[in-house]
């Protein structure tokens, strides 16, 4: 397997260290399209029990590390988009994030682990080409995608 030159690294607090906490998590939601390594135990850190491993998201590789001790939360300046292929979808990540999480607005989440996601359809572009999209979104927490155009049918 080709190693990409880069790898994007997650970094978890879960109450006692255990990456198992993570991955069981996102393997509920993301199904055939999540798969994790073994941990790696790094055991007493400075941030308490903590272990490493690799997750793949959709065919994107991740390095993940959890600790027992929270070092730094993660916070709105990263997020992972997730293109959905209707409303369907997007309800099912929507209902699961937040579940445990809390709602953001304009599709963004966060997750248990304040992992943040923006949850939108495919054709978000398209969508936000329609009179007055914007004004639609900034009114959304979940993006609902029927919103766009009722509002085009009630002009």
């Amino acid at each position: 397997m080709k190693q990409n030159k880069t790898t994007l690294a997650l970094w978890f607090h879960s109450i006692d260290g255990k990456l198992e906490h993570v991955t069981s998590y996102y393997k509920l939601i993301f199904g055939d399209n999540f798969s994790s390594s073994n941990a790696i135990p790094l055991g007493e850190t400075p941030g308490g029990y903590t272990e490493m491993g690799n997750i793949k998201l959709f065919d994107q590789d991740y390095l993940i590390m959890s600790t027992a001790i929270e070092h730094h939360k993660f916070n709105d300046t990263f997020a992972i988009m997730i293109h959905c292929n209707d409303q369907k979808e997007i309800d099912a990540y929507w209902n699961y994030f937040t579940k445990e999480g809390k709602e953001s607005q304009c599709g963004w989440c966060n997750d248990k682990f304040g992992l943040r996601w923006q949850i939108i359809p495919k054709n978000m572009g398209e969508l936000m080409r329609k009179p007055n999209a914007g004004s639609v979104m900034m009114k959304q927490t979940k993006i609902v995608i029927d919103e766009y155009d009722q509002f085009e049918k009630s002009k």
